[in-house]
């Protein structure tokens, strides 16, 4: 009943609405760009048909996550959140559609990388922006609940944006307005984003006072918060054993995914067929989608009965069921199934560190704790990547490195099991640090 109220309470908010659509609208066209970007690098017959390229596309893809995140507050203290949601947007309209002329003069080179990494730098920044804007237009009593549905209806409107970019794929004809359809509507949409923002006031989304001191000391600042944030959480001890378990999780996630682009385009589809295994992809990325909505649903019972602590752990080893199915076979229906099950897995087990890290880390440590998670989130896929260029082969299902794997979860669930049990699943008191009374 609570959250239904709530819920209610924060569609009555005009400010919130139009913020969410903000976030909707060009979540959406994300998921478009990503969609465009992965049938560019990885699903095109002249390009991108082994692991190394493959995990140097990731790579580039992931970089923004993982080194603008940390650095964006002092931005977004400075400069008026509306107006830089309004010209980020038009910025990256802006950038896509350079990109889309890059790739019809020189086709995949450094200049689309390096606008790839200017246009996902972006995308990080403004989902920063729009998180920090969030608690300016309702009231903090409803903040838990809308911190909970904002980021999953952002990630489904991401999930709505790949789907329409694959369709757009198969549906047109070969050629440059199959390659650029989806960065193109994308930017459409980035630039329908940019008209949502203005039905918000100016100043509506702060900062209520902007940050008078230099932005370069800031930044040094940031740093330096950031160092005694990894000092807290580790003495701290429950929140930092979740993130550690949450990125060691995220690591083998991310090799699954190079395993299911290379197995869809070179194993399960012949190289040459890149539509066939762009379909093939798209079914196991919808399972291992479908897991993770499961896992929504599930968490929350499993939160009424087990701790969180508890509840990751058995989403690891259940989760690692799906693994051993992935052991035994690439036979396209049963990976989709062990895919899935891996899916619930991860998200159930990402969904309780969120609950972990925001319960018991101090409020003037939240915020950090929360860039470090983003950093560790995606790294680890980076580390993924790195690694696969060393033991995953060109076709991607291998068996030896599935059983690593495999093991590998098991290690990292049983070691967080042992930790926290030492730590009787409370976390440590911490003093002597900024921030703590």
């Amino acid at each position: 009943m609570r959250l239904t109220d709530d819920l209610k309470d924060l569609a009555s908010v005009p400010a919130f609405r139009s913020l969410l659509g903000v976030r909707l609208v060009s979540q959406t066209g994300d998921g478009m760009v990503q969609a465009g970007l992965a049938t560019l690098f990885f699903f095109q017959p002249q390009n991108m048909t082994t692991a190394s390229g493959v995990a140097a596309a990731l790579v580039v893809m992931l970089l923004p996550f993982s080194v603008v995140g940390p650095f964006t507050g002092p931005f977004i203290d400075r400069w008026r959140r509306r107006q830089t949601l309004l010209y980020g947007n038009l910025a990256r309209a802006g950038v896509i559609a350079l990109t889309t002329l890059a790739l019809r003069a020189t086709g995949i080179g450094p200049a689309v990388y390096v606008l790839v990494l200017v246009a996902l730098g972006i995308n990080r920044f403004l989902l920063s922006v729009l998180s920090a804007g969030l608690p300016q237009i309702i009231d903090h009593r409803r903040l838990l609940t809308a911190n909970s549905i904002v980021p999953t209806l952002g990630g489904a409107a991401t999930a709505i944006g790949a789907v329409i970019g694959f369709v757009l794929r198969l549906a047109l004809p070969a050629g440059t307005a199959q390659d650029t359809a989806s960065l193109l509507t994308a930017m459409v949409l980035y630039v329908l984003a940019a008209g949502v923002v203005t039905r918000l006031g100016a100043n509506q989304l702060g900062p209520d006072k902007p940050a008078d001191d230099g932005l370069g000391a800031a930044l040094a600042a940031t740093a330096g918060d950031l160092a005694n944030a990894v000092r807290y959480l580790v003495r701290r001890g429950t929140p930092g054993l979740a993130l550690t378990t949450m990125a060691s999780h995220r690591f083998v996630y991310g090799m699954q995914v190079i395993t299911m682009i290379l197995t869809a385009r070179n194993l399960l589809a012949a190289p040459e067929d890149a539509d066939t295994g762009l379909a093939i992809f798209a079914t196991l990325m919808g399972a291992m989608v479908a897991g993770h909505g499961l896992a929504v649903v599930l968490t929350p019972l499993a939160h009424e009965r087990v701790a969180p602590s508890t509840w990751i752990v058995m989403c690891l080893l259940g989760g690692s069921v799906g693994q051993l199915i992935l052991v035994g076979t690439y036979q396209q229906a049963l990976m989709t199934a062990g895919i899935f099950i891996f899916g619930v897995g991860v998200q159930g087990a990402k969904i309780a560190v969120d609950t972990i890290v925001q319960a018991d880390t101090a409020d003037a440590y939240r915020g950090r704790a929360f860039s470090i998670y983003d950093v560790l989130f995606n790294t680890a896929e980076c580390v993924a990547a790195g690694v696969a260029v060393l033991v995953m082969p060109d076709v991607g299902w291998s068996r030896p490195v599935q059983v690593a794997l495999v093991g590998f979860v098991w290690c990292v669930a049983l070691t967080y099991r042992a930790c926290v049990r030492a730590l009787h699943d409370q976390p440590r008191e911490v003093s002597g640090l900024p921030g703590l009374g």
